[in-house]
């Protein structure tokens, strides 16, 4: 009994080294905190950001954009597309790579992976595939793809898309096929093991605690130089912890227990951050958009004066000042002012400039020559600014309450707050406005699937470079069930443009067409772009080193092919 107690301790006396020994050992994980767990790890239903920040370490495109110059970069290829004019055509061969259960990466997997967006239209990929008439593969590394017409996304967007491994995907299509409803049946599917071809592979998946990855041994860029770097990943294991609340991941940083928090550290835990001798703060910009959306499809705001008015009374600068604590700049588009080429600045900027009084004295004005009424006006006989009450819409029935659905404080405190502002800001011209917190998940089923909302306060983390989102946003075609024209937008001369953009070959002619779309949407308001906030992020400095900077911040795919643990 004796000697069994001996062992024992001289065991866990073992175990506990790496804990207690100033030494690192050569194998870490690197810890990294997520706000919230992923909600699926199938391909084609994720689309929060967590789900998508696992997935983009397993399933890879055939070009990623250097962190940069943002231009695009052979990854999965070989080179750079060729195109052939008379037939509109490109050509892309391919790197030699294996999927994570070993079998070879071919042509004819990047061509299924077309046929299956074709086939069931799926949503977020189908857009960027629908004009591929067809695909050849003359040997198992180059893949020639037949445009029927010329379509300025195909580089941007269609050859940026992830490709799947037609042996991990081809059984659950069939079955799908077999179903009522294929689509659902596909997007529904439970992947319980990715196979991708990426720098991670899936070890196990612990719903509510944690995602553990692990490195993919056939990682076709272990060891190889791609984009003037010499890609790893030098990490064996990344094991992604939930947390639910930032206080708690914020606190596991500063103690050690993970390495990273991978999500926008909120300006309130800068100033104890930089007090901590082990932690290092990025700031980095964000091609983002957050902003006001409206359901368009019945009254009130079916009417372009409200939404014109409200734009008014939404004082950014107070928003961006006081609850972001001016980590982050306004927005007057839907394109963020960052990128530049694609950017206009000539639209209409609501409210720019103006004191409190100035802009319920204006959206007044507006509403008043538009129809509207009150039992007692916000503005008084002597142009005085006075508490509104009793708006009636133009055709004399009384404004109903309506609800401001944002996601929950503990989510993003700033949509929450900025929710609760525009509340009051509202109110004070009469406008019974409620600022409601909502489920995240929930608030995405009741705009974006059911289509039973007022208005809402939602955010775009990561817009592509390509504006082409824009078409996507507000074409009529996708004001459908889980489109992502989820205001209900429908303008035939946007639709025409949008389309013509798409084709668009020549830069500077689809600059101008960009342009044009913007200006439209600014006059309509579908939206209120309101700010685009400062991406900041904290890391472990005692532990890893290599983190790459870049647009949208430092938890990109070149960062983990490029971080190293720091041994003491």
């Amino acid at each position: 009994m004796k000697r069994k107690l001996l062992l024992f301790i001289h065991i866990f006396i073992i175990l506990s080294l790496p804990l207690s020994c100033g030494k690192q050992p050569d194998h870490r994980f690197l810890k990294i905190g997520l706000h919230e767990e992923p909600k699926t790890l199938n391909i084609w239903l994720a689309s929060d950001a967590n789900s998508k920040k696992i997935l983009s370490l397993i399933y890879q495109p055939l070009y990623l954009r250097d962190p940069e110059t943002l231009t695009l970069v052979p990854w999965l290829a070989a080179g750079k597309p060729e195109f052939h004019p008379d037939t509109i055509s490109y050509t892309v061969r391919l790197k030699p790579a294996k999927w994570s259960d070993g079998s070879d990466v071919t042509s004819k997997d990047v061509a299924f992976t077309a046929g299956l967006i074709k086939e069931f239209r799926v949503p977020r990929y189908y857009s960027s595939w629908k004009f591929i008439k067809k695909i050849e593969t003359p040997d198992n590394h180059t893949v020639r793809f037949y445009l029927e017409e010329p379509k300025a996304i195909f580089l941007t967007r269609t050859l940026t898309s992830s490709i799947v491994s037609t042996k991990e995907w081809a059984n659950i299509a069939q079955a799908a096929r077999t179903k009522q409803k294929p689509l659902k049946a596909l997007i529904n599917h439970k992947i319980e093991k990715p196979v991708g071809c990426g720098p991670f592979v899936l070890k196990k998946w612990r719903r509510g605690t944690y995602v553990h990855l692990q490195k993919n041994r056939y990682f076709f860029g272990l060891r190889q130089n791609i984009g003037g770097r010499i890609l790893g990943p030098y990490v064996d294991d990344l094991l992604f912890k939930v947390y639910g609340t930032s206080d708690v991941a914020v606190l596991a940083l500063k103690k050690g227990s993970i390495d990273i928090f991978l999500w926008g550290i909120q300006p309130g835990y800068i100033d104890d951050l930089k007090q901590q001798k082990d932690i290092q703060i990025f700031y980095s910009k964000k091609s983002a958009l957050y902003f006001m959306g409206f359901n368009l499809r019945s009254l009130p705001f079916s009417d372009v004066s409200l939404r014109r008015a409200i734009a008014v009374l939404v004082d950014k600068e107070f928003i961006i000042s006081r609850i972001l604590q001016k980590y982050g700049t306004r927005m007057d588009s839907i394109v963020p002012p960052g990128n530049r080429y694609w950017f206009c600045s000539d639209v209409s900027r609501y409210g720019e400039g103006m004191d409190r009084d100035d802009r319920i004295k204006t959206a007044y004005h507006i509403l008043q020559k538009a129809g509207y009424t009150w039992e007692e006006p916000p503005v008084d006989g002597g142009g005085r600014v006075v508490p509104g009450k009793g708006i009636r819409l133009p055709n004399g029935q009384l404004m109903e309450k309506f609800t401001i659905l944002t996601p929950p404080a503990d989510y993003d405190p700033h949509r929450a707050m900025s929710g609760m502002m525009i509340q009051e800001w509202l109110r004070a011209l009469g406008m019974p406005a409620l600022s409601r917190p909502m489920a995240f998940g929930a608030l995405l089923t009741q705009i974006k699937g059911r289509h039973e909302f007022d208005a809402f306060i939602l955010g775009y983390g990561r817009l592509s470079m390509d504006p082409d989102y824009l078409r996507n946003f507000f074409h009529s075609a996708n004001d459908k069930q889980r489109g992502w024209n989820m205001s209900g937008y429908k303008n035939p001369e946007f639709d025409r443009i949008a389309e013509k953009s798409a084709s668009e070959m020549n830069r500077e002619q689809r600059k101008k067409l960009i342009f044009k779309m913007q200006k439209i949407i600014m006059t309509d308001v579908p939206y209120i772009p309101i700010y685009n906030p400062a991406l900041i992020e904290a890391v472990r400095k005692d532990t890893f080193r290599g983190w790459v900077e870049t647009l949208d911040g430092i938890g990109n795919l070149w960062s983990f092919c490029q971080i190293k643990p720091i041994l003491n």
